[in-house]
């Protein structure tokens, strides 16, 4: 005669540990926080585009607060006047023109330089390092004068290539700092083992390296691409009075008056210039804080 089998009693899944309870309720004033300083970072960018949607007689007389209730007389004629001036269309290939090598050549100088920091010996190499990462505190307004000097010389004045120059010197310390801390914290193993096997070091840069560091790649990609793309004070100073190379910047600075008259239109002009850097974030994002604290802490 068998014995019947034990059956268990049924588990309750829906009760939680009296620990994890206690958990939660404790990071409640964390989050809590966390949503406050949200909604404060976040409020100078609602009357933005409060404002955006709103004349300039509102805007100057009443708070931007004043037209979430009625009656707010809302209207999309910023948005209007913006995209019919002359020249946007021509000024937002220009920023990408300006933008998209800007990003790119620094990353990727900075990218061999990382390696070679990280992965190679030779003479002087932390001094070096040392005295690049400390160009990050040389005001780049000091720089405005003898770079024009300069390119008055080789006739790059209003040109890309001169905006182009500027944008990757001012970007490499940055860009050498993170990823030097990133690539210095890759498996070591793997690359001794590449060397055992025969790799060079230009195999062991592109093979391994570079594809083990897409996260600090893409995420310096983001910081330099919204650098780049929102910048009006080198493309002012570099680009200058050459109307067929300015950049959306510049052409949407002149839509205000020297006595702020359609600071209205600037409005809706910045929420029009941002639709491309949040479609960039929005696919890098992923990566972004990977990529920034890969390479903070020694593991």
């Amino acid at each position: 005669m068998t014995a019947a089998p034990v059956v268990a009693p049924p588990v309750d899944v829906t009760s939680r540990p009296r620990g994890a309870r206690r958990f939660n309720l404790g990071s409640l004033p964390t989050h809590i926080v966390i949503v406050a300083l949200m909604i404060i970072w976040l409020i100078p960018t609602i009357g933005l585009l409060v404002n955006s949607f709103r004349s300039q007689q509102d805007a100057i007389t009443t708070g931007w607060w004043t037209a979430l209730f009625p009656p707010s007389n809302l209207s999309t004629d910023n948005y209007a006047y913006v995209l019919a001036q002359n020249g946007l269309g021509a000024a937002f290939v220009n920023s990408l023109f300006i933008t998209i090598p800007a990003t790119i050549i620094p990353i990727f100088v900075a990218a061999f330089a990382a390696y070679a920091f990280s992965w190679m010996r030779f003479p002087g190499r932390d001094v070096l390092f040392v005295i690049v990462v400390g160009l990050l505190v040389v005001p780049l307004q000091s720089t405005f004068i003898p770079i024009l000097g300069l390119y008055k010389n080789f006739g790059l004045n209003g040109q890309f290539l001169a905006v182009w120059l500027a944008h990757t010197g001012y970007g490499l310390p940055f860009a050498v700092f993170v990823l030097r801390n990133f690539m210095g914290e890759l498996p070591k193993e793997v690359f001794e083992s590449a060397s055992i096997d025969g790799a060079g070091h230009a195999t062991r840069f592109f093979r391994l390296a570079l594809p083990m560091s897409i996260p600090a790649v893409a995420a310096l990609a983001i910081f330099q691409f919204l650098f780049v793309w929102n910048d009006l004070l080198v493309a002012l100073i570099y680009i200058g009075s050459n109307v067929t190379n300015q950049p959306l910047t510049q052409n949407l600075a002149g839509l205000v008056s020297s006595f702020g008259n359609g600071a209205n239109y600037l409005a809706a002009a910045a929420f029009i210039a941002m639709a491309l850097p949040l479609v960039v974030f929005a696919l890098l994002q992923r990566y972004f804080v990977r990529g920034l604290t890969g390479g903070a802490v020694k593991g």
